[in-house]
């Protein structure tokens, strides 16, 4: 088996809303279904997307299909990688409680139950409202369309007071990563560089980037199982993305973290994007 072979395949579940952007949904899309491992043509992520109904009509009025209702998604869970949550239209689902909200929390609380598995947990734009809906940015910080950073906070606020917990520390930026769990630290115990504090004004650097095997070992290493299940969340990482285009900048962070540097630089050419830089949040300073 080559060592192309042996990495495994990344499983991504999106899940669709009735009124959810179409950009929130496609462009994260776009980005992940291009990714290759280096010196192959095989893809380094599989997508999958859920819904409550079959087809599912956006914002913009266009109707996507799902592969599977919430029902299978649950059952299904403990098989993703990450979860991608699309913003849009979101006060409906706000005020009746509705998915993807339940989907969250499940998603969270599978990673709090097994941390031995590196989960992702990523929203786009609003969506960012049903993670604090949720409770799941108690402590973290985080972003979202900067249309909706006064509701956004008034949320925050609101659940913070439900949960008797601690406020978020919403940031303007176009995508912020809570790293609780595999980035923090490089394989061999070294600080990692491209990491940074909030009070750091310095811009991460863009050497020692992790890639393709070192997600593998870093996803079958147990030495640290402990100290991850002792991390908030069972170290699930957390990424909130800012308005519409900010997705494409979150995704391609997780291609350079996930598969490769090469990877996400190809991506950038083939869709004639540039990069945008966010934000990688050391949870030490939060």
């Amino acid at each position: 088996m080559s060592t192309t072979d042996a990495i495994p395949v990344i499983k991504v579940l999106f899940t669709l809303h009735p009124g959810f952007d179409a950009m929130d949904f496609v462009g994260p899309l776009e980005v992940l279904s291009n990714a290759t491992q280096e010196g192959s043509d095989s893809k380094a992520f599989t997508t999958t997307f859920c819904s409550l109904t079959e087809h599912t009509n956006s914002s913009q009025g266009a109707s996507f299909r799902a592969h599977i209702d919430f029902k299978e998604a649950y059952a299904r869970l403990s098989e993703f990688d990450i979860l991608v949550i699309p913003g849009g239209t979101v006060d409906p689902i706000l005020k009746s409680k509705a998915e993807p909200l339940g989907l969250i929390t499940a998603f969270s609380d599978l990673q709090k139950k097994d941390p031995n598995k590196e989960r992702t947990l990523f929203s786009v734009s609003t969506g960012s409202m049903f993670l604090a809906a949720a409770g799941i940015l108690s402590g973290l910080s985080c972003t979202t369309h900067p249309d909706a950073y006064a509701k956004f906070e008034k949320l925050c606020a609101e659940v913070a007071h439900r949960d008797l917990a601690q406020r978020p520390d919403v940031v303007e930026e176009r995508y912020v990563v809570n790293n609780l769990r595999f980035d923090i630290e490089m394989p061999d115990g070294t600080e990692n560089p491209y990491i940074r504090r909030k009070s750091d004004a310095r811009r991460p650097s863009m050497n020692g980037r992790k890639g393709s095997n070192a997600w593998k070992e870093s996803n079958t290493r147990r030495e640290s199982n402990a100290r991850r299940a002792s991390l908030r969340l069972g170290g699930l990482r957390v990424i909130t993305a800012g308005g519409v285009t900010s997705g494409l900048d979150a995704s391609l962070y997780l291609v350079d973290i996930m598969v490769s540097e090469t990877a996400a630089k190809e991506i950038e050419r083939v869709m004639c994007y540039e990069w945008k830089k966010g934000i990688v949040v050391d949870g030490i300073d939060i």
